[in-house]
């Protein structure tokens, strides 16, 4: 899908399978079943993350664009890729999504789900288009002061992939504050756990889209889960997000 891209070029001197490759995956895995999110430090570089955030601005590449307040999302705006994908963010879908596939199996295997997912995205794609889900979903998300995001699931169709990803294209600190990425897990007949993700530019947090397995005494059980993003103080944060199954 993205072999004949024509968006504009965003630096991949590096492929997103090598540097994909690059991490302890045994070790993100590890923690995507502890927490419920694992961070892939620096996965873009800083130029690359301007380049990115510089295509906010760009009305042809994008499908459609949301304004959070008016549907009670919270309070920014955000645009929707349309396809083709650009080639770094199409290149890092496809490399994420086997890595991920393994822990999604293994956890619909401890809830006992019987769906599984296969392990290259261009079939999970495939069966997303056969469900009617045909609309690209990866996005690019801007907050300024004063904005946020509500805990929030993105489901998009009865065919959800149950991990995503979100990459800072902003540097915390220097391009804005506040605006930390949140993570609730509501657990059954147990008050809600936050986990607040501290990131750089450039890193990405690889997060539980729905539901996760949690090991407990009597054996597995499922948790929910929500995220969001704390209240922008100052500047302007940008975002870019990965999401591996389509919209209805």
């Amino acid at each position: 899908m993205n072999a004949h891209s024509t968006t504009p070029p965003v630096s991949a001197a590096l492929s997103a399978e090598a540097r994909v490759t690059r991490y302890d995956w045994n070790h993100l895995g590890k923690e995507l079943n502890s927490f419920g999110c694992a961070v892939i430090d620096k996965l873009l570089s800083p130029e690359e993350c301007r380049q990115i955030a510089g295509l906010y601005a760009e009305e042809q590449y994008f499908r459609s664009h949301i304004h959070m307040a008016r549907h009670g999302f919270g309070k920014g705006e955000y645009r929707y890729f349309k396809y083709p994908l650009p080639d770094l963010i199409g290149d890092l879908r496809t490399a994420l999504y086997p890595r991920l596939s393994d822990v999604a199996n293994a956890w619909n295997e401890r809830m006992g789900m019987a769906e599984r997912y296969p392990s290259e995205h261009a079939a999970f794609l495939q069966q997303c288009h056969d469900a009617g889900q045909t609309r690209p979903t990866p996005l690019l998300l801007q907050y300024v002061p004063g904005d946020f995001n509500c805990l929030h699931q993105d489901l998009y169709g009865d065919l959800a992939f149950p991990i995503q990803v979100a990459i800072l294209l902003s540097e915390p600190g220097e391009d804005f504050t506040g605006g930390e990425f949140v993570l609730t897990e509501q657990r059954p007949r147990m008050q809600s756990r936050a986990e607040v993700v501290p990131l750089r530019q450039g890193d990405a947090v690889a997060f539980a889209v729905h539901n996760r397995p949690v090991q407990g005494t009597r054996g597995n059980y499922r948790v929910n889960l929500r995220q969001g993003v704390s209240r922008i103080r100052s500047g302007m944060r940008r975002t870019a997000g990965i999401i591996f199954h389509d919209a209805r």
